[in-house]
């Protein structure tokens, strides 16, 4: 098996192309995000290494996060809130965001009806499209329910 078989070994592959360290903290902060599902900021992701190695630095997960992201293993995303996020980047499953305003919990979706639409948009327009980011912001179940509790007591 070679490297490039898994997350992981593609971004060692990144790594050694580039002339850069593989160092064994970078090694653990990019296994730890491929095992860490999800959309996390920074902090959050730095919590879940800390448990892993409490002797690696923010710094050091943050510059990780970037070079995840430049060998187009991770992608930055940003909601309602401004706080960017990262979530294992996957060129082969397309999809988009369901993000709660009330309790910040973000449903990943993926409808081929909705693909298919903006596709048709954009070429009407002129465009050719090179991807998207769609969001769609609301209020999910069990906040819409508290909101419901409260307004009757």
């Amino acid at each position: 098996m070679t490297k490039a078989t898994t997350p992981l070994g593609a971004f060692l592959d990144f790594m050694s192309s580039r002339g850069l360290n593989t160092t064994s903290q970078r090694r653990v902060i990019a296994q730890a995000f491929f095992e860490f599902p999800g959309h996390h900021s920074l902090e959050e992701f730095y919590q879940y290494v800390l448990k892993l190695d409490a002797g690696i630095g923010q710094t050091t997960v943050y510059r990780t996060l970037k070079l995840l992201c430049d060998a187009g293993l991770a992608t930055e995303i940003q909601f309602s809130d401004n706080i960017t996020r990262y979530e294992v980047a996957r060129p082969d499953s397309h999809h988009d965001h369901l993000v709660c305003l009330g309790c910040g919990t973000i449903v990943e979706i993926c409808d081929p009806r909705i693909e298919k639409l903006q596709r048709e948009l954009a070429e009407a327009n002129g465009f050719s499209l090179t991807g998207h980011l769609h969001n769609l912001y609301g209020y999910c179940r069990a906040c819409r329910d508290r909101q419901a509790a409260k307004s009757t007591d």
